[in-house]
């Protein structure tokens, strides 16, 4: 530490109060005119903007960089070249060491995708010749922790999970209706908030989703069971709820609003406790389920990778394994070869 009040070294740079606000200046190098962390944040935050993510993964990476800005500007980190590889590994070691509010760690999903959003902003200020370095182009993220076999629901009991809403409720037929969509199309519960009333082609038995994962849309088949549902909520209870003529979304609220994603997993999570099936879990058990079932049944993973929207066949391709694992239990449990007792 300097022994003029205000000076202090911090990674080879000396930061000068002034006016209450940290100006950080390298020996010899006028700052005047440079931009700061927080102004090439927002800068790239336009950016995003403009590059058609969905909601989703534009409030991740503008949730991730502004976690992180605010770590630099408690340590008085003002300017994009302040930050080297070792200031990011103490970011990283920050992250690891986080404790929430029960004194549960930070998932290391939420670690790398934290660090992710980072990695990719200074990328960005190198392509577009801000930064002269990537202090985060040979970042470690922490490694994935093994994927375990999707979760799905036997027949017996995703019946029995449909069966919970009761259906002589106006509200009832909308509930059911939505459990049949899950289980029908595999969709994802942002795919499903995110429907709006034309996306339904009942002619065709068929649900354009417009707003993927990715903001890849795709036409999805929905069964005769579950349209008969869908379309008992079109004509009983959307009416009943709709407020405002205008209101375009699929699945309204009890004040006539759309639906959100937040809503329906927690609804979904009571749901499943409320069947009594021994089983945990929200509106991915139905995706899940959905893909198992007719990979049982003899449908090509190709198709099931379409219907699912996963970008990549390997992705899909872990139902094969839980099929297998299915098999090879009933095969052991009622095979002759496997029962037979050793001479």
């Amino acid at each position: 530490m300097s022994g003029k009040k205000g000076i202090r070294n911090v990674a080879g740079m000396r930061t000068r109060r002034k006016g209450g606000r940290a100006e950080a200046k390298p020996d010899g190098f006028d700052r005047s005119t440079a931009e700061t962390l927080a102004s090439t944040i927002d800068a790239w935050f336009a950016y995003l903007d403009q590059r058609n993510y969905s909601e989703k993964t534009l409030d991740m990476h503008k949730w991730s960089l502004r976690t992180f800005l605010s770590w630099a500007q408690e340590r008085d980190l003002v300017y994009p070249d302040e930050i080297t590889r070792p200031i990011l590994e103490s970011y990283q070691r920050y992250l690891y060491r986080y404790r929430k509010a029960d004194g549960q760690p930070m998932a290391v999903a939420t670690q790398r995708g934290r660090l992710g959003a980072v990695q990719r902003f200074f990328a960005w200020l190198c392509r577009t010749h801000q930064l002269l370095a990537n202090p985060a182009s040979d970042l470690e993220l922490p490694r994935k922790p093994p994927r375990g076999l999707p979760k799905g629901l036997s027949l017996e009991h995703v019946r029995a999970v449909l069966n919970i809403p009761d259906v002589t409720d106006p509200l009832g037929i909308r509930d059911r209706a939505i459990l049949e969509t899950f289980y029908s199309t595999g969709m994802r519960r942002s795919e499903l908030t995110a429907l709006d009333i034309g996306d339904l082609d009942p002619a065709a038995r068929t649900i354009h989703i417009r707003k993927g994962k990715g903001g890849k849309g795709r036409v999805v088949p929905v069964g005769a069971a579950s349209l008969k549902w869908i379309e008992a909520y079109l004509e009983k209870t959307r009416p009943q709820l709709l407020v405002d003529p205008g209101e375009q979304a699929f699945f309204l609220s009890g004040y006539g609003e759309r639906m959100s994603a937040t809503y329906v997993g927690n609804w979904v999570t009571r749901t499943v406790k409320a069947a009594d099936i021994g089983k945990r879990g929200s509106c991915h058990l139905f995706r899940h389920s959905c893909a198992t079932h007719m990979l049982e049944n003899g449908a090509d993973i190709r198709l099931i990778q379409q219907l699912l929207g996963h970008a990549r066949l390997d992705t899909t391709q872990i139902y094969t394994e839980v099929s297998i694992n299915a098999l090879k239990e009933a095969h052991a449990r009622t095979h002759p070869s496997s029962q037979a007792n050793e001479a």
